[in-house]
């Protein structure tokens, strides 16, 4: 099989390569195509998944790499394809943090108004691109982990439909923590998540048919060996009678987000645009340790992961440092469609009637299964109260930002803008886009054409 990953510089593509390289099962990825704007970028990480073959177990051959500028070429007969793009890159991140920020706004890349940003200036490539596999490769499905996740799987599937399934790491990460707090062996429990991507609540979890998570709930020592349970404190997901995502902090805790990065001396963008020139750099000067580089970076990069929602000192769970994630959600779909195996899993996928009270061509994150046919929603109980909500509100905003991405349309930006729940005001609606506008050729230029 084919896979072809766009994104292909990107720090976490040997991940990726990676979960291949441990692949012997039938059906396996044998070519692996990189597709990227920048060759330097390709060219550091072709560096390290060339050493990371030569470093692996004797076996199968490791899957064939080739690099390329073309989309085209790189999409062209694939079987599958992963999307992991950002386009305007770091710096562009570190302008989704700081605008949002010089307003008093939280400007988290997925979470607020620097998601929208992210957003604005993604979807029209990432349609571009389903566009692009649907001429060449009709037959291919679509992984996608761009940002924001939910948002971007929602405008690719305009084109692509059901083809195109988002997948994230966090929710899978929230469950595996809930079932170990209880001594559980988490692939023998089932995760009752719901809502959309860094958006989302764990509502049941159950093992040997019971719902054991009011026992965990109940339970604030357990609770305090969950990253959730320090994030957020057992009394408060007693009285959720949930566990978030812990993306939810920047919701539940604004003000506390807000002090703790105004007072670092870096945003997260600032910290990881730093550490990868870096990285690159060290590739080019010594491409013959790429990997050892790769390796050592990544550790310090897993670690200080939403270093801000953790007290000083305090360390990241060093099972969620080694456990990745992504990258094995990515393999097991390839691996279930390919040879039509079911495989359930937390996916972002077409509500339809899934969740009640949402479009049916929202894309939400909820448990599936999936076979040779795709992504198979569960059902799910509904989400009440203030979960829904709030999930109606964002929701809202994202369609409204693939709206104003397609239509070119400032008044559409604006009104995103200004009714994300963490925008207090109409006026500073105007002003993040027109700050964004200002640091983001990007953001801006998408309007510019209009």
């Amino acid at each position: 099989m084919k896979l072809a990953i766009l994104g292909g510089g990107g720090f976490r593509v040997p991940l990726v390569y990676g979960a291949l390289l441990r692949d012997t099962s039938d059906h396996r990825v044998e070519e692996v195509t990189l597709h990227d704007v920048d060759t330097g970028r390709l060219a550091a990480i072709e560096h390290v998944l060339t050493q990371m073959a030569a470093a692996a177990r004797p076996g199968l051959p490791p899957p064939a790499v080739q690099t390329t500028t073309d989309l085209d070429h790189a999409v062209r007969d694939a079987d599958f394809v992963f999307s992991a793009i950002r386009v305007g890159g770091l710096t562009g991140r570190t302008a989704d943090e700081r605008v949002a920020l010089d307003l008093g706004v939280l400007g988290q890349e997925t979470t607020g108004p620097g998601g929208l940003a992210y957003g604005l200036r993604t979807v029209p490539v990432a349609v571009e691109v389903a566009q692009r596999v649907r001429v060449l490769a009709p037959d291919a499905w679509v992984i996608n982990f761009t940002n924001p996740a939910g948002m971007i799987t929602e405008a690719m599937q305009t084109v692509l439909g059901p083809r195109v399934i988002g997948i994230c790491d966090s929710p899978i990460g929230l469950g595996r923590r809930a079932a170990r707090a209880l001594g559980l062996d988490p692939t023998r429990t089932s995760f009752g998540y719901a809502g959309l991507n860094h958006l989302g609540w764990l509502r049941t979890l159950t093992h040997d048919g019971v719902d054991v998570l009011p026992q965990l709930l109940a339970d604030p020592d357990r609770l305090l060996h969950t990253e959730e349970g320090r994030l957020f404190g057992p009394e408060w997901l007693g009285t959720l009678g949930a566990i978030p995502n812990e993306y939810l902090y920047y919701f539940y805790s604004t003000r506390e987000a807000l002090v703790a990065i105004t007072g670092s001396a870096e945003t997260r963008g600032e910290y990881l645009l730093g550490q990868q020139q870096g990285f690159y750099a060290e590739v080019a000067a010594r491409p013959a340790a790429a990997y050892s580089a790769w390796q050592r970076v990544r550790h310090e990069r897993d670690a200080s992961y939403m270093r801000e929602s953790r007290d000083t000192g305090e360390e990241r769970d060093p099972a969620d440092v080694a456990g990745g994630g992504y990258e094995g959600v990515a393999l097991a779909i390839m691996g279930a469609i390919a040879r039509n195996e079911r495989v359930a899993m937390l996916l972002n996928v077409c509500n339809g009637t899934t969740l009640a009270g949402l479009p049916a061509e929202a894309v939400v994150e909820v448990p599936c299964t999936v076979d040779a046919d795709g992504a198979h929603p569960l059902a799910a109980a509904p989400l009440t109260g203030h979960p829904l909500g709030l999930v109606l509100q964002v929701k809202a905003v994202e369609q409204l930002v693939i709206e104003a991405a397609t239509t070119r349309s400032v008044e559409r930006a604006v009104e995103a803008f200004a009714l994300h729940p963490l925008v207090d005001s109409v006026a500073v609606g105007r002003q993040l886009l027109a700050g964004y506008r200002e640091r983001i050729p990007e953001v801006d230029a998408l309007f510019k054409r209009s």
